[in-house]
């Protein structure tokens, strides 16, 4: 009875073992096959992100198109050194973010598009919600003074409230917002409860509407929005010039 016992167990622990090792070495090998496509899909989603910051429709089938037609410059601001780069879309912000954590200086990415005429830069910015990493994109007109559009995603706000920052109700608040005051110092948008016009109508009070209940998220895109904008704003004054 014993011997059996035991010759049950090893069994058992062998098989486990290579089962373990079979399904692992298939997760591998699915992970490696599909590594091209999931990075292909990554690089489309930030065309179409950074496009809809610009208020360009776009789709997997046309997004490279698209982008390629409307972004005619990207550049990559390290410190007081300008390069162009074609791939600065690639940059991973929040990689960047902690590199500037650590006291190294941080690659930020510009986007120059152009619609209907006129140019429009787009900065990305990153922050957090009420439980998790926001994130989005900001296009300014070519005055570099307003705000020509935004885009924002979440990783886990909640649904009907925090997770509303990528409707077009409140996306959409945020065009023509001035980022300075009358006197031309910086303020960014605020998100704000008691502004006294939830329409929006007053461009120029650095305040749009907050969604109701979602407090801490609106908070933190405002927070978002002040330092990842002011990070490009040395460079803005040189082109000004």
């Amino acid at each position: 009875m014993s011997t059996k016992r035991t010759d049950s167990n090893l069994y058992t622990i062998i098989f486990s073992v290579i089962l373990v090792v079979v399904v692992g070495s298939l997760l591998a090998f699915f992970a490696s096959a599909t590594k091209e496509m999931r990075d292909n899909n990554d690089k489309v989603k930030t065309q179409m992100d950074i496009l809809s910051a610009m208020g360009i429709d776009s789709d997997r089938t046309n997004a490279t198109e698209t982008f390629n037609k409307y972004i005619k410059e990207q550049f990559v601001i390290e410190g007081e050194k300008v390069t162009e780069d074609k791939e600065a879309y690639l940059i991973n912000i929040k990689k960047e973010l902690d590199n500037a954590k650590q006291g190294k200086v941080q690659k930020l990415p510009l986007f120059v598009g152009e619609k209907e005429g006129k140019k429009i830069y787009i900065v990305p910015v990153r922050g957090n919600g009420l439980w998790d990493a926001i994130w989005g994109y900001v296009a300014l007109n070519d005055d570099l003074k307003s705000i020509n559009g935004v885009y924002f995603d979440h990783k886990g706000e909640t649904p009907g409230l925090g997770a509303n920052i990528t409707e077009a109700f409140f996306e959409d608040d945020f065009k023509g917002e001035m980022i300075f005051d009358a006197e031309g110092n910086y303020k960014s948008v605020e998100i704000s409860k008691s502004n006294g016009d939830p329409n929006n109508v007053d461009k120029s009070d650095n305040q749009v509407d907050a969604i109701s209940g979602a407090t801490i998220t609106g908070n933190g895109v405002g927070a978002m929005l002040k330092s990842g904008i002011k990070l490009y704003l040395p460079y803005f004054e040189t082109i000004k010039k």
